[in-house]
């Protein structure tokens, strides 16, 4: 336990004279690490050399060169500027927090912050519990029912880092039964407009030969094949990874009338160029799809180009819109940086091909959403409807809502 001798006051953070400056501005940084802000190296490099230009004499000059260099994302922005303002509020108080961080040493924690990323980055680092296996986790022995509850509640990009792999748990359990059509292959059954005379006849002649009851050939149903098509950009962060966990979970195994059926999937991630996720589906394990997709996708919290994405769909891999039965499923928040007039005519393509296109916009948690975008307006008058799905009580109604606009 480190404890400051009488004869030599405490050191204050941001004290540049005695030398404390580097390792501060460290702490600092791995304060943002932990509440989610990527910082490497690179960028602290950069923050001191930027410190070292502005001075430390104006609090604002300093928070506004530090931002400059160690925010990358929009979202991380307010994050950044909470932390900022709770980890240098106070030069006593911050020193508590510095010293939380550190090993071997004590302090408690200021008041956490509104923001549950800034909070748990601040709170005192627990100690390594003994080993017990992430699947272990009991969602509803370690939580209260008014926990649980607001936990279905919360939107993904305010959830803290315990919470989200609490909810990406939560959301494999997610049962997402998909709309039927009727397939070409036929099946025996009691109802049917043609007769199965060979059955027919081979169950007379278990009776005596007394034709007692007709079996028919009627109509396998099928689920709709289903097209996925998830926004990996830097605004969809966070929904992304806890989206294609429940789809790959919901999706793996389907039961139509009691039996099981075979859905035909197909998955792209899509943010400046298409990305092919069907080989990652195919892991049985959900964790494993996860990380395969992880080493697959090259562009993951970069920009969105839906329009040159569905473009080289179409000239790649058109064939996996099969017909006019393929359910299209976009799930993206529209703010596309690419041309306008370019996806207009991609999606026009698409929903010649497919039979409902279905948006899933996680912007719907705002009240008054509308879509204004240039991106957002196309996908919106090329969509058959638009759901939300930012929260798991949204995604536990998704498919009765999809159910309801695919008839």
């Amino acid at each position: 336990m480190l404890t400051p001798e009488p004869s030599h006051p405490v050191p204050q953070l941001g004290d540049a004279r005695r030398g404390k400056l580097a390792a501060n501005l460290g702490a600092f940084g791995r304060a943002l690490r932990r509440a989610g802000v990527p910082v490497d190296a690179a960028r602290m490099a950069l923050a001191q050399q930027a410190l070292a230009l502005t001075g430390l004499a104006r609090r604002d000059d300093v928070a506004a060169a530090l931002e400059a260099v160690l925010v990358s994302r929009e979202q991380d922005r307010g994050v950044f500027r909470e932390l900022f303002g709770a980890f240098f509020r106070d030069p006593q108080l911050a020193h508590k927090l510095l010293a939380q961080m550190l090993p071997r040493a004590d302090g408690r924690a200021a008041p956490p912050p509104e923001r549950a990323r800034v909070r748990e980055a601040l709170a005192p680092p627990r100690a390594q519990a003994a080993a017990a296996p992430p699947q272990a986790m009991d969602l509803d022995a370690a939580m209260s029912a008014s926990a649980l509850a607001r936990l279905k509640a919360a939107d993904f990009n305010q959830l803290s880092a315990s919470e989200y792999q609490l909810v990406e748990r939560l959301v494999r359990d997610i049962a997402l039964p998909l709309p039927t059509v009727a397939a070409r292959r036929m099946r025996t059954g009691s109802r049917g407009a043609r007769v199965h005379w060979p059955r027919s006849l081979h169950a007379a002649g278990r009776s005596g030969g007394e034709l007692l009851a007709l079996v028919r050939r009627q109509r396998r149903r099928e689920p709709l094949p289903l097209l996925l098509l998830v926004d990996v950009s830097g605004s969809m962060e966070r929904y992304a990874r806890l989206l294609l966990a429940f789809f790959h979970a919901a999706t793996r195994q389907v039961s139509v009338g009691g039996r099981r059926a075979r859905l035909r999937r197909d998955v792209f991630a899509f943010g400046t160029h298409l990305t092919d996720l069907t080989p990652a589906f195919a892991q049985a394990d959900t964790d494993a799809m996860l990380a395969q997709a992880g080493r697959s996708i090259r562009d993951y919290a970069g920009g969105t180009r839906l329009g040159d994405s569905l473009a080289e769909l179409r000239t790649r891999h058109a064939r996996r819109l099969v017909g006019r039965r393929t359910l299209v499923l976009v799930v993206s928040d529209g703010l596309d940086t690419g041309e306008p007039g370019a996806l207009v005519q991609e999606l026009a393509w698409l929903k010649r091909h497919a039979r409902r296109i279905l948006w899933l916009n996680p912007l719907l948690r705002f009240d008054g959403y509308a879509p204004l975008a240039q991106g957002a307006q196309a996908l919106h008058r090329a969509a058959d409807g638009m759901l939300a799905v930012h929260n798991v009580t949204r995604l536990e109604q998704l498919a009765r809502a999809i159910a309801a606009l695919v008839r």
